[in-house]
């Protein structure tokens, strides 16, 4: 909800910092304590929250390269976010699943087992970059996957989807302080609901691979999940739990995610598409998913492992 957050400039504000090491995390705490006068409280070994006494306008703008500005970071791995310090606990928590609660992306590696994970996994790129249209992209690599036996699925599962570092701590944490955990995927059911329960998401969506007399059809069922069925998703959450999207942090890296991120209280960019960094409140390209932990205030003592 980076529009709305731009326009909180005078309510206090808080940037979080997260570092990959050690010497970029004190480097980057540094340069801060030089810019601003303000109160710090650690959260973990490489993570510490800066309240700040200037306002959040100003403070991007001229500091952490929100358009106009100069990023005082860009040359040290690690993460940050500047939002306001009210509702920073989020309520609901909207996640993607491939490349970001999971190390890969299923349907290309479904395609691997059918023969097709270079035609494939172009295709992924081009959608997830969002230079084709979500729904027909995955209309046509499912396609290619006609006639792969279904067993390649729970190979593919067992064999290469792994949880992302973090992914795990963070689902369980948030469900653990009251948070609902869906994840939400244009990916395929037979794989969410495997990753949700080894995660600890309360709920999963997702598309449906069609298969008949134990093979893949080639088709997918319908309506298909793609963007605007994930900010749905969000939509729906938000009002069944009595909350607004302001009380919800989405995380994702394509461009499918696009709109649930910007809807969201806290949108993340995790390992993302430029198009989908370009627009999401924070970014987390050096760090793992417990960022967004941190993000929310959490402290370390606090984690859920």
């Amino acid at each position: 909800m980076r529009g709305a957050m731009s326009e909180l400039s005078t309510i206090p504000t808080v940037l979080t910092i997260v570092g990959a090491n050690p010497d970029a995390y004190a480097q980057a705490v540094s340069r801060v304590e030089g810019l601003v006068s303000s109160r710090s409280e650690r959260l973990g070994p490489l993570a510490t929250d800066f309240f700040l006494n200037t306002d959040r306008a100003h403070f991007g703008a001229k500091m952490l390269g929100i358009p106009g500005g100069t990023e005082i970071f860009s040359d040290l791995p690690v993460d940050f976010a500047v939002q306001p310090v009210e509702n920073r606990r989020k309520r609901l928590l909207i996640a993607d699943m491939d490349s970001t609660i999971i190390n890969v992306e299923c349907l290309d590696e479904l395609a691997d087992f059918a023969g097709v994970k270079e035609q494939v996994s172009e295709i992924t790129e081009r959608a997830m970059r969002g230079e084709l249209a979500f729904e027909g992209a995955l209309r046509e690599r499912v396609g290619m996957l006609k006639g792969l036996g279904v067993e390649a699925l729970r190979t593919c599962y067992d064999q290469r989807v792994r949880l992302n570092p973090g992914a795990e701590i963070l689902v369980r944490t948030m469900a653990r302080n009251g948070a609902r955990c869906a994840l939400v995927s244009g990916g395929f059911t037979f794989f969410t609901s495997r990753v949700a329960e080894a995660a600890g998401f309360h709920l999963n969506r997702a598309n449906t691979l069609i298969e008949l007399d134990g093979v893949l059809t080639g088709h997918v069922g319908d309506p298909i999940l793609g963007k605007e069925a994930k900010l749905a998703a969000l939509q729906e959450e938000t009002a069944a739990l009595g909350l607004t999207p302001a009380d919800a942090l989405a995380v994702g890296d394509g461009a499918n995610d696009l709109a649930m991120i910007e809807a969201a209280g806290l949108g993340v960019a995790y390992r993302a598409k430029p198009i989908v960094a370009a627009e999401a409140d924070a970014k987390v390209d050096h760090t793992d998913l417990t960022t967004l932990l941190y993000f929310q205030g959490y402290k370390i003592e606090e984690f859920v492992q």
